[in-house]
């Protein structure tokens, strides 16, 4: 009898307790994304006046995460699909770890500005790494969802952020310690999860490794499976370049538009919420925490809907719909700066409550459209350009408000939101249903092209 090949055994396989546990440790790196950048944010408020900061050191100091991540994604993305992805993806929450203690004894500005560039790099280099890994093991039918799922699991980090960092804020002159030293309890446990997850099977085979893989294989499905009829079977050099070269350009124009004009504004309003919302007085007193807390939990909320319509909708339709109301809420906003608090919030929860599409969908396109050997790559690329973008607009945002007022800094990022719309009506294809093969082969099949120029 002939044996099961990979390809029918992973695009098929149903949700084993092993792709759940690989789903639920993969998630650790973007919980750690999400509470890094959020937790410098409050923990800036008590800082600040601690080591004396001025505009360009709380700029530095909220974008050098994001200049780590560009260097990271961008760098050791390539380095993974080169070696493998199970080493990278158990080293960097012990590298974590090292790092979120150290800012604890920080002294000087620049001390913590460095250390926040190394944990980027970190933080940067697991989302090539995890999602890849995901991908590669994921079935069709359920990888939308479980890569999706992931940032719903930066949202969580966001808000246990919040909260840890509200709560540290009673801890006296040395809570901004506690709260950038406290990543390291979820990356520890990262440590333990990821310990003895295998080598993706896709990887191997992509370098010849055919027994290893298919070793693999038989690990985590428990039968005695062959790897006859997968078609990615010849080794794959990777090359850097490939995602730049003809065909696949376009794509990677794609991928890093969309998440570089998706972030910037969604990245500014997380590391100086507080500081965006008291610049609109809603409402006097405190209720700049309430808007903050609540504009936190839509976003997290906007992630569900995408998560249940990607593979019923598909993935253009939602990415096209969700960047013209994103725009809208940050339109309304940017041009009724003293309208009522009851305005401001509301532009503020419809922005949040529709970013889920492009977010859920952040991770699962570029896996989806490229091949193993620079698959890694493409998601390292597509991340670097989006955070480089973020740490441009979140160390400039102080200037900005200063200069220019909190009206016109948003009316620039519906701006940049609205950018987004007009290159995922031109360029976002439609990739539901099909196998990894299929949406990262250049061939124009009809599920591409259809994705590419029907309607919306």
């Amino acid at each position: 009898m002939k044996p099961a090949g990979y390809e029918s055994i992973v695009e098929d396989s149903p949700l084993t307790p092993f792709l759940k546990r690989l789903a639920l440790y993969t998630s650790g790196g973007t919980f750690l994304d999400g509470y890094i950048l959020v937790i410098i944010g409050i923990a800036l408020m008590q800082l600040g006046p601690q080591l004396k900061l001025d505009a360009f050191w709380e700029g530095s100091i909220g974008a050098a995460a994001l200049a780590g991540m560009f260097v990271g994604a961008l760098v050791l993305g390539y380095v993974t699909d080169l070696v493998g992805r199970r080493r990278m993806y158990q080293l960097v929450p012990v590298i974590i770890i090292v790092l979120s203690v150290a800012q604890m004894l920080v002294t000087t500005a620049w001390e913590l500005a460095m250390l926040r560039f190394l944990i980027g790099i970190a933080v940067g280099a697991d989302y090539p790494v995890a999602t890849s890994l995901l991908t590669e093991f994921s079935p069709r039918k359920y990888r939308g969802l479980m890569l999706g799922f992931l940032i719903c699991v930066w949202y969580v980090g966001t808000v246990a952020a919040a909260i840890v960092g509200y709560a540290l804020l009673a801890a006296g002159p040395i809570g901004w310690k506690w709260m950038l030293g406290s990543a390291a309890a979820p990356a520890l446990w990262l440590v333990f999860g990821r310990w003895n997850t295998p080598e993706s099977p896709r990887w191997l085979v992509s370098k010849g490794r055919r027994e290893e893989a298919r070793e693999v294989v038989r690990t985590v499905w428990g039968m005695d499976a062959g790897l006859p009829d997968m078609q990615e079977t010849g080794r794959k050099e990777t090359d850097f370049l490939k995602v730049f070269s003809p065909g696949y350009l376009k794509r990677t124009i794609f991928i890093g538009t969309f998440q570089t004009v998706k972030i910037i504004p969604v990245f500014a309003i997380y590391t100086f919420g507080p500081e965006i919302l008291k610049a609109f007085h809603p409402g006097g007193g405190n209720l700049w925490i309430f808007a903050y807390a609540l504009t936190n939990t839509f976003f997290l909320i906007g992630c569900i809907p995408p998560l249940a319509l990607i593979n019923n909708l598909g993935r253009r339709p939602l990415m096209i719909w969700s960047f013209f109301f994103m725009t809208l809420g940050l339109l309304v906003v940017g041009l009724f700066p003293h309208a009522p608090a009851w305005v401001i919030i509301t532009g503020f929860l419809v922005y949040a409550a529709v970013s889920g599409a492009p977010g859920v969908l952040q991770w699962i396109y570029p896996n989806e459209l490229f091949p193993t050997e620079v698959r890694a790559t493409a998601v390292g690329v597509a991340t670097a350009l989006s955070r480089i973008g973020a740490a441009i607009g979140t160390f400039a945002l102080p200037y900005v408000l200063q200069t220019y007022g909190i009206g016109p800094t948003m009316l620039i990022n519906t701006a940049i939101t609205f950018v987004g719309f007009i290159v995922c009506v031109w360029l976002a294809p439609e990739t539901k249903g099909l196998s990894l093969q299929e949406s990262s082969e250049l061939v124009e099949n009809r599920a591409l092209a259809a994705g590419v120029s029907g309607h919306l």
